[in-house]
């Protein structure tokens, strides 16, 4: 007999405090002063914010990560206002990672102090395996180590768990050919234009296709920020465009969108309306400052998606 899984998607990786400033009408130079009115405090990291999207949408969601004593129960009420299980928060050894991000309304930069997420491969190699296994989908949000890689995805993908990886910007990650293995044991990898390239060393979507095919990535797609997503179905690379919105922060519109396509796959959709999905939910997050407060959920993921495609 079956067992039920407990969880839709068990999500592990990195969390922060993110301190969000944003409405600049411009970058400052060096020694310049820019100011701004908007600024929020509020849970961060790709982790934090793919899972908080997911249970927005309706998935049962739990998030496997580590934060600092001092911010553990401050984070359990933000996770649980979302309706994400907290069963995998852990208190590490040391200070919550905490990021800086400041943008403007077409792109974004962070400053980050790592603190206990370096200690979160242990964590899922650990208990937080045995949480993992309880999930019908295991999201990445961070750069698996090789070690971590060889004792998680094997038991993984023995249970029939399926799993995505979104490393974010890693370039040394990216470039060492120790983790090849890893990207060809993922099933969905979920990179953006930047990080495809460091990848795959040219700028130009078909040339990343090419490359995927040829080192045995699985159902390679591709985020293309403003102009949407692609990815491979057979032999022909199938694209879609986002909703227009009025953009006011891009901070975690890439884990929004992980958010939306890992929801399609749940759905066992095709890979156009998983690019659908993730477009609605990554344009739509920018609509306000920090990653989470305009994540859509399920309701306004439909009528979205009705009224664009």
């Amino acid at each position: 007999m079956s067992i039920r899984p407990r969880y839709d998607v068990a999500v592990v990786g990195e969390i922060y405090v993110d301190h969000v400033f944003s409405g600049f009408p411009v970058w400052p130079q060096p020694g310049e002063e820019v100011v701004t009115d908007a600024y929020v405090r509020e849970m961060g990291g790709g982790a934090a914010a793919t899972a908080c999207g997911l249970a927005k949408l309706g998935r049962a969601v739990t998030l496997v990560g580590l934060v600092g004593s001092d911010d553990h129960d401050w984070f359990a009420r933000g996770l649980a206002r979302y309706g994400v299980a907290v069963d995998g928060l852990a208190i590490g050894d040391g200070a919550t990672g905490t990021t800086i991000s400041v943008s403007t309304a077409d792109d974004r930069s962070f400053f980050t102090h790592v603190g206990v997420n370096r200690q979160v491969g242990a964590l899922a190699t650990g208990a937080g395996l045995a949480i993992l296994a309880q999930a019908r989908h295991v999201h990445f949000a961070m750069p698996l180590a090789r070690d971590v890689a060889d004792a998680v995805l094997p038991p993984l993908a023995a249970a029939g768990i399926r799993t995505s990886l979104d490393m974010g910007y890693q370039p040394a990650w990216l470039a060492d050919p120790a983790n090849l293995p890893t990207l060809r044991a993922i099933d969905h990898l979920m990179p953006n234009e930047k990080e495809a390239e460091l990848l795959c060393g040219h700028a130009d979507p078909v040339a990343y296709f090419v490359h995927a095919t040829a080192i045995g990535l699985r159902h390679p797609m591709l985020k293309l920020g403003a102009r949407g997503a692609a990815a491979l179905e057979g032999d022909r690379i199938v694209t879609t465009a986002p909703p227009a919105v009025i953009a006011v922060d891009a901070t975690g519109a890439g884990d929004a969108f992980d958010a939306g396509f890992i929801d399609a796959l749940l759905d066992d959709a095709s890979p156009l309306q998983r690019l659908q999905r993730g477009c609605i939910t990554g344009a739509l997050s920018t609509r306000r400052p920090g990653a989470l407060a305009a994540i859509p959920d399920r309701n306004e993921l439909r009528s979205i998606h009705d009224r664009t495609y």
